[in-house]
This record gives structure tokens, C-alpha cells and sequence, in this order.
């Protein structure tokens, strides 16, 4: 029997702690999470270049490994996304939007 040896990807732009965005995987010595880059890139469209001109703080390398990091976590992230635009439904249901009412 062969066994193979998966070596285990590090991110060493991609850190997490507590007291930062709730625990929330954030691109190391920055408040800008892994998920905002997913939702960007993956549901906006933007390409990381982009990306680094909306955040030009971020390098095109810490842009890739958070986005590294969003596909090998996809599962948890994205199910993340759906809680929170589920929470955003429920909350705009509760509270109608001013602006909608003002503009008729």
C-alpha cells in the first residue's frame, strides 16, 4: 500500500484573531476579510486587479491568497454568504427602506 503525502497549503497572507472582524479570516496587518475578496470576485466580477485598485493598501499577492483560501474553504464561506444575505432579507423585511418610501 502507497501512501501519498498531501502537503498542506499555507497562507501566509491570510491570518485570523478574535479581536479582528469577529475571528473572521482577514489578509494579515488588515481589516479586509477573505470574504469580501470572494464576494468581489466571485459574485461581483471583479478581476484582483481591480480588486487592488478599490484596496490599493492590498498587493495582488495577498489579493491571491485570500482568494486561494476562499476555494479551499468555499464550502464554509459561501454558506457564510448565504446566512448573512438570509439575515439581510429578514432585517429589510422588518425595516422598509426610507429611500424606496421617499421615491415612491
Amino acid at each position: 500500500m502507497t501512501l501519498t503525502a498531501f502537503k498542506q497549503i499555507k497562507h501566509p497572507y491570510i491570518s485570523t484573531n478574535p479581536k479582528i472582524a469577529g475571528g473572521s479570516a482577514v489578509i494579515s496587518g488588515t481589516r479586509v476579510r477573505v470574504i469580501d475578496i470572494a464576494i468581489e470576485y466571485d459574485r461581483i466580477g471583479l478581476t484582483p486587479d481591480q480588486i487592488i485598485e478599490a484596496h490599493p493598501h492590498l498587493s495582488l499577492e495577498s489579493v491571491h491568497d485570500a482568494l486561494s483560501y476562499y476555494y479551499e474553504n468555499r464550502a464554509s464561506i459561501d454558506e457564510e454568504i448565504r446566512k448573512r444575505k438570509d439575515a439581510i432579507r429578514k432585517l429589510a423585511r422588518k425595516r422598509p427602506s426610507i429611500l424606496k418610501k421617499l421615491l415612491g
